[in-house]
């Protein structure tokens, strides 16, 4: 099989099971580290694929998610000849049923352990609420947050927490930081992607209230990261209601 993701935690996924299949990933695949260095080629971004390179590389399969990905870029791959299989993943349900069609149907690959250790490590959590409320910002200038039938949303969810947004008509609303404050959430969830909140940049927007910096990769990739995510979101919402 030859591979080209343009999804970095799909691109992940993949390469637990084998890093040789990927032949082309996209400049946001970070992990894991030595892409590179298994032959992977660089193909620009999630938003603007190289569909020539993409093309010339002639991959058996191009992986893709409805999110991450334009139509307009699915189609061209489509009107090159290529197959693409496009990924829907909006909950903890749809990751695990999606990474199976992927590394199984799609690449080939036997079905990885982790996806039920996955499974077990997000039915047995303790959550951090019940009934705890926070906003969820994923970008600033302008002020956008988390809204209606997210992934991350969802894990939230299965973790205690209410997103405040979770009814909106949008699944990424743009609302300024007064209205965000004047929602009264019991705190704020401020992961590093895609905007990279830090420390220094990001909760004191909303003093006095308490901010979670938490891992994007933890609360947004769905991959091998999810047996662990549920520990280390668990701690850094915990560290922050302190």
């Amino acid at each position: 099989m030859r591979v080209v993701s343009l999804v970095p935690s799909l691109t992940e996924a993949v390469a637990a099971g084998d890093p040789g299949l990927l032949v082309g990933v996209t400049d946001w695949c970070s992990h894991p580290a030595d892409l590179d260095a298994h032959g992977a080629v660089r193909i620009k971004g999630t938003k603007n694929p190289d569909i020539a390179a993409i093309t010339e590389l002639a991959p058996d399969l191009v992986i893709t998610n409805e999110e991450e990905n334009r139509p307009a870029d699915l189609d061209a791959l489509r009107a090159a000849g290529l197959d693409v299989l496009v990924t829907e993943i909006r909950s903890l349900p749809d990751a695990l049923r999606e990474l199976e069609r992927v590394l199984v149907d799609g690449c080939g690959l036997p079905r990885p352990g982790w996806l039920d250790e996955a499974r077990e490590a997000w039915r047995t959590l303790t959550p951090v609420g019940p009934g705890l409320r926070a906003v969820v910002p994923i970008w600033r200038r302008p002020w956008m947050v988390l809204g209606r039938d997210t992934f991350a949303g969802d894990l939230l969810a299965r973790l205690g927490v209410e997103n405040v947004y979770a009814d909106h008509a949008e699944r990424y609303p743009r609302i300024p930081v007064d209205e965000l404050v004047a929602a009264a959430p019991d705190l704020v969830v401020l992961p590093d992607e895609p905007y990279r909140f830090t420390a220094e940049d990001g909760p004191e927007a909303f003093a006095p209230l308490p901010a979670a910096l938490v891992d994007g990769r933890q609360l947004t990739w769905y991959g091998p990261s999810l047996t662990e995510a549920p520990g280390r979101l668990s701690a850094a919402l915990r560290a922050a209601l302190r």
